[in-house]
């Protein structure tokens, strides 16, 4: 009798918990609930933590609570100028209404399909309005903005919120790429060319600029050192000019002494001239150191006696005293 009581109570348990296992089920803090009843929704649960059900004809789908990311495939999309350029997107979104969610889509991998066709279609008839050049500039974020509002108003009634649509990249097409690129490189090798020609232009103008300043500053340093040489050597001329005008026979006899040390200079030259040239004509009547005509100093008179010895010649433009010093 106890054996068979004893088996009844362990049935009983294991019904009561197999009730309360199908009675009851945990809601996460990161998911929202949706009771179903034989497939027909009956309410959402979005606290988290222990609810309870009817056993065995009610079943909850949980859905994500979380911001959701989607990166669809990359597009080849046209632009307003007739641009072929690949972009690559993403969209966040979030679940705000799990039952219609679940009466739009049934499931999140079927909305995701949905929400690529979506994305592309709003991608392509932004960027169709829009040139190249502004999905590469500060127009960016205006462009990305209107595709996340456009985004919203196609998906208002599947029950969830598009939080944010990020162009993550927009590259050439790869046929196009290097044919683009080429271009840009003679685009801007022609622009480095007109610089460089504007430079050597500019260049060459301060040059020209600079000698010709350079010249004219030459020529009137020139002039002026010409006039102040000119006028010196009429000076120097006047000064000779009074100074020798004094004593024309001085000045001869100077002008033959700068000739002869010119002429008779240490380095050795050697004059065949006759005798009697001109040249020597301050030298012809200089006594040879042995001559008898040399003339005695006081001393050798008083010892010698009372002959007299034949004076030097005096040299011309000289009166017995030393010549003045020439003039420098």
């Amino acid at each position: 009798m106890s054996r068979v009581l004893l088996t009844v109570v362990g049935i009983l348990v294991i019904i009561v918990g197999i009730v309360a296992a199908s009675s009851l089920f945990t809601v996460h803090q990161t998911q929202q609930a949706l009771v179903l009843q034989f497939g027909e929704p009956k309410r959402v649960v979005k606290d988290p933590g222990l609810h309870a059900k009817l056993p065995f004809i009610q079943n909850a789908v949980y859905f994500d609570s979380r911001v959701l990311d989607y990166a669809p495939p990359a597009e080849e999309i046209i632009t307003a100028d007739q641009k072929r350029f690949v972009v690559d997107t993403y969209a966040r979104f979030r679940i705000v209404d799990p039952l219609r969610f679940y009466q739009a889509t049934g499931t999140e991998e079927s909305f995701r399909s949905r929400l690529s066709n979506y994305l592309t279609s709003s991608l392509r008839r932004v960027i169709g309005n829009r040139s190249f050049a502004s999905v590469l500039s500060e127009e960016r974020a205006d462009i990305m903005r209107e595709i996340q509002e456009l985004v919203n108003v196609e998906t208002a009634g599947f029950g969830i919120e598009v939080i944010d649509v990020r162009i993550r990249r927009a590259d050439l097409p790869e046929a196009n790429a290097q044919a683009i690129y080429s271009r840009m490189q003679s685009e801007r090798e022609r622009e480095a060319r007109e610089f460089r020609a504007q430079g050597a232009e500019l260049a060459q103008r301060i040059r020209s600029r600079a000698e010709r300043e350079r010249t004219v500053l030459l020529a009137e340093a020139q002039r002026e050192a010409q006039g102040l040489r000119g006028q010196g050597d009429a000076d120097a001329i006047r000064i000779y000019a009074d100074a020798f005008g004094q004593d024309p026979d001085f000045f001869a006899f100077y002008r033959s002494m700068e000739a002869y040390r010119n002429a008779l200079g240490p380095e050795g030259t050697t004059l065949v001239l006759s005798p009697s040239n001109d040249f020597f004509r301050f030298l012809g009547n200089v006594p040879t150191a042995s001559g008898p005509d040399l003339p005695r100093t006081d001393d050798q008179g008083a010892a010698g006696g009372d002959a007299q010895s034949p004076a030097a010649p005096a040299l011309p433009g000289s009166d017995g005293a030393q010549p003045p010093a020439a003039p420098r």
